[in-house]
């Protein structure tokens, strides 16, 4: 397998936060293209439908030409091997992150031995930062906008206040 220009950064982005775009940043000063894979993830049964997901990344990282956005349903790897592309970009901002994710990489690459799994952390400023701690924040009608780009905010605040009706 030659050298990678593309990277699949793969995630359910319920919703995306600052942490995510610092780590799409990072991650395209080493590859030159990027797809961002939303999961439907039914498992983690999320806040908000893969199409709002979808939508609000693609609103998040507008005017970015080499960042790509699209839903996904079923395995992570049956995703890459329909794109081609077997480099997956993992966020991590905490040991317990890094416990996960490598489960899910020993699997993934289990089932297929072609994935590389690149690991990258966020800037100091997100590493707290999690879509389940934004979530909490705005379910008790705390203000977002610090830890979500503004594309965002507006979906969780929707979210919250028909929750509230």
């Amino acid at each position: 397998m030659g050298k990678a220009s593309t990277v699949v950064y793969a995630g359910t982005f319920d919703p995306v936060t600052f942490g995510h775009i610092d780590t799409m940043q990072r991650a395209l000063s080493i590859f030159d293209r990027m797809i961002v894979a939303v999961a439907r993830s039914e498992v983690k049964a999320p806040l908000f439908s893969l199409e709002d997901r979808v939508a609000m990344v693609r609103e998040a990282v507008a005017g970015r030409p080499n960042i790509e956005v699209e839903g996904f349903d079923g395995l992570l790897v049956e995703y890459l091997k329909s794109k081609g592309i077997y480099v997956v970009l993992r966020g991590l901002r905490a040991y317990s992150d890094f416990e996960h994710e490598f489960q899910l990489a020993l699997t993934n690459r289990k089932l297929c031995g072609d994935i590389r799994n690149i690991f990258m952390m966020p800037s100091e400023e997100y590493v707290h930062v999690s879509s389940s701690m934004v979530k909490e924040m705005a379910s008790v009608g705390g203000d977002v906008s610090r830890f979500v780009p503004p594309e965002a905010v507006k979906y969780v605040r929707k979210a919250y206040a028909s929750k509230g009706d």
